[in-house]
């Protein structure tokens, strides 16, 4: 089979203020994937179901009951849109959504990547986007850049195109910076927490998402999609940011491990635990500072050394974290086992 390359797109790059699809521009998106569809197998992740609907609701206000009722007119809307300019030139499309929990549960994970191949099988092109409608979470929490980024680490896409309505990761005179090949601070500070007025995500949204692309051995690009050919030029490497793919050896279990790894919990450690993870130690409670969220057995949950916002290693719990508050001696304890920690 051909190599997957995944094409995600923002609210703000295929929608105008009313919401309008911008026509313009998806046609020559759509353009743009059949070219890409000689060479790869694809899946596009597709913001804008929100932006669609959002006209019809009186007084929109962004209140998440409004949202959800946004998503459910507004996806048919934005499947259609697709569909008008990509049947005509061979390519049925599908809608698959989804939430966050299709991913942290393996079997529905495989069950998705199952159906995946038999579109392609068929040559249908997938259309994601999270489920609004029935997840409070996947809303509120959650952006498509993390959506695109499990897809592209637990299905081992050769490449991740986030194309935005940015030229890509600006430093502090505003030029683009080409190429990341290490997530360092001074990076971190070129991004900022600005979003668009109908996105979820932001530049450190996709950074983080690019960094474990890239660990997990898939190629990110961060790019401009709004001028026509653009999405070409990305896949060549010559416009936007690139973050190169990082020699990925781990097993199979563990790519899906990383994969899922984006949840609700957070666990901080100190300097000695994170030194026992890079030398193949399981997590002991004794090395960690401070858990935010809660987590299950068997629940994956974050793990980072210090209160920023860069992602060390994911782990899946050996026990609950409430368990933890029960136990008279709950420092000798292991969080997590060596075989199902992942250092991102």
């Amino acid at each position: 089979m051909k190599d997957l390359l995944v094409l995600k797109l923002g609210t703000s790059t295929i929608t105008q203020k009313d919401g309008e699809v911008n026509e313009t521009i998806l046609k020559d998106i759509c353009s743009q994937i059949a070219v890409l569809g000689e060479q790869y197998v694809l899946i596009l992740v597709s913001s804008g179901a929100v932006g669609c609907g959002k006209r019809f609701i009186k007084n929109f206000s962004q209140k998440l009951i409004e949202k959800k009722a946004a998503a459910a007119i507004g996806n048919p809307i934005l499947i259609e849109k697709y569909a008008k300019f990509l049947v005509p030139k061979g390519i049925p499309v599908a809608q698959i959504l989804v939430e966050r929990e299709n991913f942290s549960d393996r079997k529905k994970f495989l069950r998705i990547r199952e159906t995946c191949e038999e579109l392609w099988k068929n040559g249908i092109l997938p259309i994601f986007n999270e489920n609004d409608v029935i997840s409070d979470f996947e809303l509120k929490f959650s952006d498509n850049d993390e959506l695109a980024t499990l897809i592209s680490a637990g299905f081992s896409a050769k490449k991740l195109l986030l194309g935005t309505s940015v030229e890509g990761l600006l430093d502090k005179t505003e030029k683009v910076v080409p190429c990341i090949e290490d997530f360092s601070e001074r990076i971190l500070s070129f991004a900022t927490h600005k979003k668009t007025e109908d996105g979820l995500g932001g530049m450190i949204s996709k950074l983080n998402c690019a960094r474990l692309a890239a660990k997990l051995g898939t190629e990110v690009q961060i790019f401009d999609v709004r001028e026509a050919g653009n999405i070409l030029k990305a896949e060549k490497g010559l416009i936007g940011t690139r973050c190169p793919a990082k020699l990925c050896e781990i097993s199979a279990h563990k790519k899906w491990l990383a994969s899922g790894s984006l949840s609700v919990a957070k666990v901080f450690i100190d300097e000695g635990a994170k030194k026992a993870l890079q030398n193949r130690k399981s997590l002991l409670y004794v090395g960690v500072k401070e858990i935010i969220g809660e987590f299950k057995k068997g629940e994956i949950f974050e793990i980072y050394t210090e209160k920023n916002q860069l992602l060390f290693a994911v782990a899946q719990a050996k026990l609950a974290s409430q368990e933890l508050k029960t136990l008279k001696d709950s420092k000798g304890v292991f969080l997590a086992r060596t075989d199902e920690i992942v250092i991102i």
